[in-house]
């Protein structure tokens, strides 16, 4: 019974040291294979491509994928050009894409395309794709602008949408402008172009003038692509501005006049007040030479030069006087009137 017990003890540990070595041989060739990536080179010796196992156990150090890299020399061997793979790794330590590189020179190799290992990674580091630029080197791309506003001399608004269509210029690809830098200057165009025009009617006639005035002006200069043509899509009239800057303009002269005349009754109105306030200064001077007379009479008495007589005849004179002033003044109710 015991030796059967043991029997089956030793039986499972047997069998546990078994898988235990399995897995360990399976971890251990797995570790193997990834550092020394047999099949790897394997399939590139295949494919004519000539590079060693210590090159792409190398690379593994190096944090290079050899993976990328094989793909990579295998793509360009097959398509007949010569990339080494120290270039290869190269650009891929300096942050570029590989892949997207190699498939753009093969692109550009059977479009005819003029382009070089060193430009193509010039334009993959400067963070454009140099894949679509060779794609649309071959395709040209064609680009709608948002509505562009602009008012012809007749006061006339138009909002127009152009269609530019652009080629992918590959030797302005690093340090030219984008397409935000064309739509700005076919937008600018247009605006110009539409300005200068003597009416809208024109230009609703004869849209392609737009088109040929803003292509003749060579906008694509300084920039990654090429304008192959500039088409007026649509032309739509707006407001009339002229009106709406005559009308403003309008009632900006009626505020102004206003605002004139308002100044001109505040004169009046101030003179009105100084004449009045002079009229009452004067009026208060005869009334204090009024003041004076008796006074000057009284002197006359006392020094003899006016008698009693004298001064009963300047009474009845001032009383004639006063007489006719009343005769003279109309009466407030002329039926009451005994004069008349």
């Amino acid at each position: 019974m015991n030796l059967n017990l043991l029997s089956v003890l030793l039986l499972e540990q047997t069998v546990g040291m078994i898988i235990a070595l399995g897995v360990g041989a399976i971890i251990a060739l797995y570790f193997l294979f990834y550092f020394i990536p047999v099949g790897m080179w394997f399939s590139a010796l295949l494919s004519g491509v000539r590079i060693s196992l210590l090159q792409l156990v190398l690379m593994r150090w190096r944090k290079v994928p050899p993976g990328v890299i094989v793909k990579a020399m295998i793509n360009s061997t097959k398509a007949g050009l010569g990339i080494s793979r120290d270039d290869l790794e190269t650009h891929f330590l300096a942050g570029g894409n590989v892949i997207n590189v190699v498939n753009a020179l093969i692109s550009a190799d059977k479009a005819n395309i003029s382009l070089d290992f060193k430009s193509a990674t010039a334009i993959d580091l400067a963070g454009r794709d140099v894949f679509e630029a060779v794609q649309m080197s071959v395709n040209p791309k064609v680009i709608d602008t948002p509505p562009v506003t602009a008012v012809a001399k007749d006061g006339i608004q138009l909002i127009a949408k152009a269609r530019i269509t652009v080629r992918a210029n590959i030797k302005q690809l690093v340090g030219g402008a984008g397409e935000d830098t064309i739509l700005a200057r076919v937008g600018e165009g247009v605006v110009s172009s539409i300005g200068s025009a003597s009416s809208h009617k024109a230009v609703l006639e004869n849209p392609d003038s737009i088109s040929k005035v803003v292509l003749a002006r060579g906008l694509d200069s300084g920039t990654a692509f090429e304008i192959l043509s500039i088409d007026i899509a649509d032309v739509d009239i707006g407001k009339n501005i002229g009106a709406v800057l005559q009308i403003d303009q309008a009632e900006a002269d009626k505020n102004i006049a206003q605002a004139k005349a308002e100044e001109r009754r505040a004169m009046a109105v101030a003179t009105e007040q100084e004449m009045k306030a002079k009229a009452e200064e004067a009026r208060a001077k005869v009334i204090e030479a009024e003041a004076q007379i008796p006074m000057a009479i009284a002197e006359a008495f006392r020094s003899g030069n006016l008698g009693i007589m004298d001064y009963y005849k300047l009474k009845n004179i001032q009383s004639d006087t006063e007489m006719r002033k009343s005769i003279s003044k109309p009466s407030k109710n002329d039926g009451n009137n005994p004069l008349k």
